[in-house]
């Protein structure tokens, strides 16, 4: 075959444009996108569920990754750490706890603050009982006259009023539980006030340190402060006063003395009446504990002269006939 019969071979070249919106360039630009803002969430996310001891042991390992590593521990607040560590307890798995976050201890200290509030508050209506029944006394003709022996104070028990004899004015026949009508008078008008406050009340009678004459025959001071107490406790629901408000009635004879230095002062014959607060009320319902006036019993001489002027009649320096009480 001869040369100018073979077929000329042509080449075509075909120049394409940009791709335009056909290229696949952007895609990659997207995904990089989405990847960089799944990382910023889950950043922040971390940030926001972490402690702020775990964050300063992350920030202090990037800061100081040396004294880290050396420390032990995840970072310079974590309480595993043995050196350095950080934290109220080593056997802590981590040790940012502050004090403060304590729910139990903020309890606690709630529950302290709102027991005292409320004493203070008990003992502020007490003082106005007190200064209620002052008044009572001072503006009523009957019980004005019988002021020097009508003693009210505030003792731990709450508002005590007592009740006590005079050697020409005594509240009881004597040797016996039978009231005078004057006694009868006085406690219709503390039956009738005191019911007006939701406190309850502890009755006691005391007696002088005089033997009860014919005691050997069974029957002593015992007995006669315990019926006298008893006596007063009629007297004062005859007056107005509420049953349910009387929680204890005792006769302790001449265990507590008003007047210590002299145990045959008729001062001592007296009959206490206490608007206990609820702390007493709660101690005696828990254990049935009698909460003692001993204790308030060793100011009693002092209070006296105090509070009120003893009519110097009412002392006696020897020792009366065995049937006075």
């Amino acid at each position: 075959m001869s040369d100018d019969t073979q077929q000329p071979i042509v080449v075509k070249k075909i120049k394409k444009g940009g791709g335009g919106a056909h290229g696949g360039a952007w895609k990659i630009a997207y995904a990089d996108f989405v990847t960089a803002m799944m990382a910023f969430f889950l950043l922040m996310w971390l940030l926001g569920s972490t402690t702020k001891g775990d964050l300063k042991g992350i920030a202090d390992y990037f800061a100081t990754p040396l004294k880290v590593s050396l420390s032990g521990g995840s970072g310079a607040g974590d309480a595993s750490s043995i050196i350095g560590a950080g934290g109220e307890d080593l056997t802590r798995a981590y040790g940012q706890v502050k004090k403060g976050d304590n729910p139990a201890e903020r309890k606690t200290m709630n529950l302290q603050r709102q027991k005292e509030e409320f004493e203070r508050r008990e003992k502020e209506r007490l003082e106005s009982l007190k200064r209620d029944m002052e008044k009572m006394i001072d503006n009523n003709a009957t019980l004005r006259q019988f002021k020097n022996q009508m003693l009210l104070d505030i003792t731990s028990e709450g508002l005590r009023i007592q009740i006590v004899d005079e050697k020409s004015r005594p509240m009881f026949d004597l040797a016996s539980s039978e009231l005078k009508p004057y006694t009868r008078e006085i406690l219709h008008e503390v039956g009738r006030t005191l019911n007006q406050v939701e406190n309850r009340i502890s009755l006691s009678g005391h007696t002088d340190a005089t033997p009860y004459a014919g005691g050997n025959k069974g029957f002593g001071n015992w007995e006669l402060s315990t019926n006298r107490a008893n006596a007063s406790r009629r007297e004062l629901l005859t007056g107005g006063m509420e049953d349910g408000k009387i929680m204890r009635v005792v006769g302790l004879a001449s265990t507590v003395l008003y007047d210590k230095e002299d145990p045959y002062n008729p001062i001592n014959r007296r009959i206490s009446i206490v608007v206990m607060n609820k702390r007493t009320e709660e101690a005696i319902l828990r254990d049935g504990g009698l909460a003692t006036e001993v204790s308030n019993a060793e100011d009693a001489a002092q209070q006296v002269q105090a509070t009120r002027a003893v009519p110097a009649s009412a002392n006696m320096t020897s020792t009366p006939p065995a049937v006075l009480h």
